[in-house]
């Protein structure tokens, strides 16, 4: 029985589209890569500058004393209805941390820490992006699959000689009548400490005082 000719432009079409597809799919994977190639670089060269800043402060012999330290922890306070999938975190527009979930690696941890490094004394920025998979059960089982992007920056002053850290949280804020959808949220604790580290390093290099020479003693008549 000869080939209904009508049918022929439609298959046609289908595998122009599906193929189509394709070259669209292979196309993204292309560039999510090379925008994650781009991240990690950027990192490195952020972490770069923050060495050379603090061989600038110990070879050049600045006031060691006066530079800022900066400690940043991820912290996870979200419940089980919520999975955390990826984050990405940037300091001063840097990035500085950035992981996608693989079998619960970033989930299941309640705190990383993001960065320790030297900063400049001054205001500072951290922004954060954080995208939660709905995980629903029971009577919450139509969370399932649904995604929740959060955006969150915070502005902080680093001191000199102290170190600033600063845990930022993903918790759901609200209570049971808050709509799932406005849970997930952002917090930022901070505390101010002082360089321990630095004090004593500065006071190791600080020329040592000079000490009494003992007088010598007398001799006794015989």
């Amino acid at each position: 029985m000869p080939a209904n000719p009508a049918a022929t432009p439609g298959v046609a079409a289908a595998a122009e589209a599906a193929k189509s597809s394709g070259v669209d799919e292979a196309f993204e994977l292309k560039v999510k890569s090379l925008e994650e190639n781009v991240n990690e670089l950027k990192e490195k060269i952020f972490r770069t500058k923050a060495r050379l800043l603090l061989l600038q402060e110990t070879v050049l012999g600045g006031d060691i004393t006066a530079g800022a330290k900066a400690v940043l922890i991820h912290r996870n306070e979200m419940g089980s209805q919520f999975v955390l999938e990826s984050v990405s975190y940037a300091l001063d527009g840097a990035p500085i941390f950035t992981r996608v979930d693989n079998d619960g690696d970033l989930d299941k941890k309640q705190e990383i820490e993001i960065f320790n490094g030297r900063i400049v004394p001054g205001n500072h920025a951290i922004s954060v992006k954080m995208q939660y998979r709905g995980h629903g059960y029971g009577v919450f089982s139509y969370l399932e699959g649904y995604k929740f992007r959060v955006q969150s920056s915070y502005t902080f002053d680093a001191e000199g000689g102290k170190v600033t850290q600063i845990k930022i949280v993903g918790y759901e804020k609200g209570n049971i009548t808050t709509d799932l959808k406005d849970r997930p949220a952002v917090k930022y604790d901070s505390e101010v400490m002082r360089d321990t580290v630095k004090r004593a390093s500065a006071e190791a290099q600080a020329p040592a005082a000079p000490s009494a020479e003992a007088a010598p003693a007398e001799a006794r008549p015989q």
